[in-house]
């Protein structure tokens, strides 16, 4: 056979085993086996493991009214109320942006499911007189015949495209008025952050309260911000000596009871009982090295001398705190929110870059102090060495995503490299995952390692709050995530799929690549799946999970403290990373939604099955996370309409290589009115995105006062100036709670009458009006919030401050040795044995809070797991746990000692009030 012979076969050969449609096939049964088997294993399991699977609504893990009812057993009653599931419900239990997260996966939901209403018009077209492709090639664009028929995808892209920026609009709308809402309710604008503004950048002449004052109307309390790093630094390592003390006590402990028991076993009895000396003698007690080059000294005397030390030391520096140097930002406190509005939205300062950039609504625990004494000039090259680090990274990233790119193509390069022909020796179905879910995970997994160094990234550009932190991140990993996984991903496809021709015909490079740009939504429509069908599938599972609560726990947790937190820390979900990942899975529906349509089916049905894992794991698993009040959600809806620019990019360059000019200009149309609507959304929202109207905090009769505002006419100055009174005192002493609002005067009047969907969808105004989105407040947003004079007097100060010296939480034994314990610390450190003691399998346990923790208001003093139905349930529920009583019979009180037989009724009653310890 001839050289050009064996070619022509090969290209033949290469044609035929084109395993676009097979790889999508595969990829399809894949996926939904694995998704469903963790889903049936996630519907089994969630019966028995219910704190990996339900924490919320089964222990006291969050606050009474964040806790959700429990859910239904049956795999369809799961289903339905997840799927029916309010949201003023869902808002009061997953809080704003949990519910706005899901509120933008609904939205998509809705917006791909209906757009197949778009097959109608478009798979005629690309099926009948076409270029004979052939599987899922024959459904999309490239298989478009003449010309003429590119009128008609030019056509439904407006509509699509059309009535997608309208719901974007229509989103905006119902976020300005929900945001309005909520930041005037009582729990918000009663709550000192709303009302406490931070400014940055402040001049020195102005580090002064008295300066404040005089620039700002209505200032209640200034915190000017001081740093002091010695006493950071000797809080911190008074912190690990009692996190080491209280490790090397329990550890002690331990070998205590284990020693006990065996003397038990033998009859022995150890006297005297309560010394600890007696069970573990004195040479075996853990040991440290204070320094690098010191010898090894016994750990417990160390810190007895230590921590006195440590306590005077930082008493003497907080005592100093106000005669430090102070940073260059200021917290301001105003009476209410209208003023601090009116603080926030001017110029206070006759330079430019001073008094900026200010935050309100800032909660003291969300602020990242180190970047509060960054000066302006500082900020400004900060900012610019991230942005250059961000664009060095996304570069380089380039590399590995392309790669990723050509092995979802693999076999188009066999013509050329001829070793990589061994593959199409794989089975068909083993070919078909290496070149389809092979990609999707390898790109996957490049994803997941970016956002730990992107948070780096922003706390260096000079972000302040946590939620400045995860909106940084959320703007460059859905940089990250648009450019790798679509463009870069794309191109290298489209190159890969053609290489051998482009060698071969070098002048038709852009006709090729736009020819078979359409054929590159097969990679697309593969990760799409991936991350609807096995992610929320793995997701829901939480086989990572499982593994560290119930196995490494066990291994790791060797204190009350550490056992208590794996137990009670549920965490919550980041939305910088969260939010970019399917924001771009959007964008490339939006992209390929007119080239090829099926991807609109995987997309909407993705979405969907993301909306139902996210609906359990937010409401039922995961608790909130800092409120940010939902600015990733406006910026993923305008992050999405990315995913619109490509599309009709892509449509104008598939249409002007065919000469279809057209719709080219048809296209080019609607690109520049997406360009001018894009613009003017941006004009109309940029501010109302960032700070509240004067009609929503104004009354309608001027003059009543409102939680907002205050009738400046009968102010008086111990008003303003009671910096002891509570804002919830002043609340319900000074305002009617139920005012009659300005803007209840435009709109109010506008009945939403009940209509069909049409009319209501597009007229946002009227039904999704401020007035409308009250019906969404939760009834716990109606309360005034309890913040204590004590919190807000170090409120917005270094958390160092005001911290105090931690308590020892150590278990209780029945021999009395952790009260002689208590008793001999008393003047080191506070040792605390409540809530605490061992299992007959001399196990630490827990059966209530640590000592420096709370019951939460509304829930009864008794143990966490009164939730639980019984013995058998908690039994089979938590492994190693157990509900068996102390050590019994305390058979070490043969001295008659009234103190250790007390000790042994307190265990008893702790144990029965709980129904049995945790361990």
């Amino acid at each position: 056979m001839t050289e050009a012979s064996t070619s022509t076969a090969l290209s033949s050969h290469t044609v035929h085993q084109n395993t676009s449609t097979q790889d999508v096939m595969t990829t399809i049964v894949y996926n939904a086996v694995v998704c469903g088997g963790m889903v049936l294993a996630f519907l089994i399991l969630r019966l028995r493991f219910k704190r990996i699977y339900e924490p919320k609504s089964n222990f006291k893990i969050v606050p009474p009214n964040q806790r959700p009812d429990k859910l239904p057993k049956t795999p369809w009653g799961w289903f339905k109320t997840l799927l029916t599931r309010p949201a003023r419900q869902t808002i009061s239990e997953a809080g704003v942006d949990g519910y706005l997260f899901l509120r933008y996966l609904k939205v998509f939901t809705s917006l791909f499911l209906g757009g197949i209403s778009t097959w109608v018009i478009l798979l005629p077209i690309n099926m009948t007189h076409s270029k004979q492709e052939t599987g899922l090639d024959q459904l999309g664009i490239s298989n478009v015949g003449t010309a003429k028929r590119y009128y008609a995808h030019a056509v439904v892209s407006w509509l699509f495209y059309g009535i997608s920026l309208f719901t974007i609009y229509r989103e905006l709308v119902f976020y300005t008025n929900f945001r309005n809402a909520i930041l005037v309710s009582p729990a918000h604008a009663g709550k000192l952050s709303t009302r406490t503004v931070i400014f940055q950048s402040v001049p020195d002449a102005f580090l002064d309260e008295r300066r404040i004052r005089k620039l700002f109307e209505g200032v209640k309390h200034v915190w000017i911000a001081r740093g002091q790093r010695k006493l950071q630094k000797r809080v911190n390592e008074r912190e690990r000596a009692c996190r080491n003390l209280e490790g090397a006590l329990c550890k002690l402990l331990k070998k205590a009871m284990k020693k006990l028991k065996k003397a038990e076993k033998k009859g022995h009895i150890i006297e005297p009982a309560d010394e600890l000396e007696q069970y573990v003698p004195r040479k075996k007690w853990p040991r440290l090295r204070p320094s690098k080059f010191s010898r090894k000294v016994d750990m417990i005397d160390y810190y007895k001398k230590r921590i006195p030390e440590l306590n005077e030391e930082i008493e003497e520096l907080q005592n100093g705190y106000k005669l430090s140097n102070p940073m260059n930002s200021v917290a301001v406190e105003f009476v209410n929110l209208s003023y601090a509005q009116v603080a926030f939205q001017q110029e206070p300062y006759d330079q430019p870059q001073y008094f900026t950039p200010r935050q309100f609504g800032v909660e003291p625990s969300d602020i990242f102090w180190p970047n509060m004494q960054i000066f302006w000039w500082e900020r400004i090259s900060r900012r610019a060495v991230g942005v250059s680090i961000i664009t060095v990274l996304v570069i380089f990233w380039a590399i590995p995503s392309a790669l990723v790119g050509m092995i979802s193509n693999l076999t188009y390069l066999t013509n050329k490299l001829t070793f990589l022909r061994f593959i199409y020796k794989l089975p068909s179905s083993l070919l078909g995952l290496v070149t389809s879910l092979l990609p999707t995970v390898m790109m996957t997994l490049l994803m997941m390692i970016l956002p730990m160094f992107i948070r780096f990234v922003a706390k260096l550009s000079g972000a302040i709050s946590i939620q400045q932190i995860e909106y940084y991140t959320q703007q460059s990993y859905f940089a990250f995530q648009v450019i790798q996984v679509f463009l870069v991903t794309t191109v290298a496809s489209s190159i890969t799929s053609v290489i051998t021709q482009i060698m071969d015909r070098p002048s038709s490079v852009m006709s090729l690549l736009s020819s078979n740009l359409p054929k590159c939504s097969n990679f697309f429509v593969s990760y799409v799946l991936f991350q609807g069908f096995s992610i929320s599938g793995g997701a829901l599972l939480q086989v990572v999970t499982l593994i560290l609560f119930y196995f490494l726990g066990q291994l790791l947790d060797n204190t009350p403290r550490k056992k208590w937190i794996r137990f009670n820390d549920i965490g919550s979900y980041s939305w910088g990373t969260t939010f970019p990942v399917y924001t771009n899975l959007a964008v490339i529906t939006f992209a390929y939604c007119i080239i090829s349509p099926v991807i609109l089916l995987f997309a909407g049905a993705s979405f969907l099955i993301l909306y139902i894992c996210y609906q359990n794991n937010i409401n039922y698993v995961y608790g909130q996370a800092p409120d940010a009040l939902g600015i990733y959600y406006v910026r993923a809806l305008f992050q999405s309409m990315v995913g619109i620019y490509l599309g009709e990019i892509c449509l104008m360059g598939i249409f002007a290589v065919s000469k279809a000019w057209g719709p080219v200009i048809m296209e080019l149309i609607f690109l520049v009115a997406t360009t001018f609507f894009h613009i003017q959304l941006n004009n109309a929202y940029d501010a109302h995105l960032k700070v509240l109207p004067n009609t929503v905090m104004r009354p309608l009769d001027g003059k009543t006062d409102t939680i907002s505002w205050t009738n400046r006419k009968h102010e008086n100055d111990d008003q303003l100036t009671n910096k002891a009174a509570s804002q919830a005192d002043y609340i319900s002493r000074y305002i009617h709670k139920e005012v009659p609002l300005l803007i209840d005067g435009e709109h109010g009047n506008q009945e939403a009458k009940r209509t069909n969907f049409l009319v209501r969808f597009f007229k946002p105004n009227t039904y999704l009006s401020y007035t409308s989105i009250q019906s969404y407040i939760p009834d716990r947003f109606r309360e005034l919030p309890n913040e204590s004079p004590e919190y807000i007097e170090h409120a917005y100060d270094y958390k160092v401050v005001s911290e105090k010296c931690p308590k020892v939480w150590i278990p209780r034994d029945p021999m009395g040795i952790s009260q002689s314990l208590a008793f001999e610390f008393k003047d080191v450190v506070e040792i605390v044995d409540t809530n605490a003691l061992f299992d007959a399998s001399c196990n630490i346990i827990w059966t209530g809070p640590p000592p420096e923790e709370n019951f939460f208001e509304g829930d009864d003093k008794s143990s966490e797991n009164t939730d639980l139905d019984n013995k058998k349930d908690r039994k089979s529920l938590l492994f190693g746990w157990t509900d068996k009583l102390p050590i019994n019979p305390f058979t070490i009180n043969k001295r008659g000692d009234k103190d250790n037989e007390a000790t042994r009724e307190d265990a008893e009653k702790s144990a029965d009030e709980s129904e049995g310890p945790f361990a």
